[in-house]
């Protein structure tokens, strides 16, 4: 998802004249729109906090690792930006600030939605304060639609599976194109009752409702043949595939409208709520925050920005150009992106979302399930034995770490 991220150290100026100080926020590189949107933003507060100044670095690869080096060696920055798949690492580990203190009630957090501030909670406390958000929801070409002689998006799974055999071979070589990934497939796990971890953080993949929301996936790909992946039209993504009609439905998040419209402006497209599995609404969201380093030695200018970047104008300012859903419901009213025909269904599923986190070692929990899921989406092994071996390795690795 194309979400930028930024990290803030403070440094006292030798300023002697002045009382300012500065704060270093770092993150990881977006797109060069959103790259200049946040320096704007950046420059407003400073404008409104003549006695801050902020340091904005972008790293470019390798983010997390880099971060996490930094906590350690005591060289993190004040402020920075947390993806809600590593955040119940990091607040396992005393790194972060709790922002409990300097929340206060005028800071209307009522206004967030409570799935993404969840997200940022724990032990009672909460570490981060999510900027932006995006669920995901069903693309279609409305032209390949109308030429198949359907006039609806569909509701439920079984009737996506049969609109995607109509539409193979039409004008498009598929009808749904899929992304193989477990980010993109936890709530068909879901929607059996299965679960990706168990209550002490290890791997469940293999539980016969896990592997049931996941067979659907096997089926309409193997036995339907009316689904493809990205590497079999030759594309980079799903919303590449979608936008070079090789599939004429997939299921992305909110940063593939602006790209569609950018890289394909002749597309005729709209979106839809995921279409319900086992009669349950799902979708995915996933979120990033805003995090204190407990290290800031400018803890007050510190929660000043983070304050200022997810307050309602400062969110407002941040959101309004369409790459990112704002996390206040006040703000996604007054852009009038629940009544958006194209996010409208973004933003409903956020009630119904299940947040992409997996436990305090989502790289075990990721890279395991990804590797052996491709496999089996391949034909090359049965899916229960896919998912055993998954199982089995992260937990392994998972035992190794604790």
């Amino acid at each position: 998802m194309a979400i930028a991220i930024a990290v803030i150290s403070c440094h006292s100026l030798p300023l002697p004249k002045s009382n300012a100080v500065t704060i270093k926020l770092s993150g990881w590189a977006g797109s060069p729109v959103e790259q200049k949107l946040l320096k704007q933003v950046l420059q407003d507060f400073e404008t409104q906090h003549p006695d801050i100044k902020v340091k904005y670095e972008v790293i470019s690869d390798q983010y997390m690792d880099i971060i996490k080096t930094r906590l350690v060696g005591e060289a993190a920055p004040d402020v920075f930006y947390l993806d809600a798949l590593e955040a119940p690492f990091l607040m396992s580990q005393n790194v972060l600030q709790p922002l409990d203190a300097y929340i206060k009630p005028k800071f209307d957090l009522e206004d967030f939605e409570l799935t993404l501030l969840d997200s940022f909670k724990y032990q009672n406390h909460i570490y981060g304060l999510p900027k932006d958000y995006s669920t995901l929801a069903l693309f279609y070409n409305k032209k390949a639609f109308t030429f198949a002689g359907l006039n609806h998006p569909p509701t439920t799974w079984s009737e996506l599976r049969s609109y995607s055999q109509k539409l193979t071979g039409k004008l498009n070589k598929y009808g749904f194109g899929e992304t193989p990934e477990l980010a993109r497939h936890v709530y068909k796990i879901k929607a059996f009752n299965g679960q990706i971890i168990d209550e002490n953080g290890y791997a469940t993949f293999a539980s016969e409702a896990s592997l049931k929301g996941l067979q659907l996936v096997i089926d309409q790909y193997r036995q339907d043949k009316s689904s493809a992946q990205k590497y079999d039209v030759g594309t980079n993504s799903v919303s590449e595939m979608f936008g070079q009609a090789k599939v004429a439905m997939v299921i992305d998040g909110n940063w593939a409208i602006p790209y569609l419209k950018e890289t394909f402006p002749q597309l005729e497209f709209a979106t839809a709520e995921v279409p319900t599995i086992n009669h349950k609404k799902g979708t995915m969201v996933f979120t990033v925050a805003y995090v204190m380093s407990k290290q800031s030695q400018h803890k007050a200018a510190a929660w000043e920005l983070i304050a200022y970047l997810t307050g309602k104008a400062g969110m407002q300012k941040w959101a309004e150009t369409g790459f990112a859903l704002p996390t206040r419901k006040s703000v996604a009213q007054i852009l009038g992106y629940d009544q958006n025909p194209l996010r409208s269904p973004l933003v409903a599923g956020v009630n119904y979302a299940t947040p992409w986190q997996v436990g305090k070692y989502p790289a075990a929990i990721v890279n395991n399930f990804d590797n052996q899921f491709v496999s089996a989406l391949l034909g090359q092994q049965s899916l229960k034995q896919a998912m055993l071996r998954a199982e089995n390795a992260a937990n392994q690795q998972i035992k190794a770490m604790e």
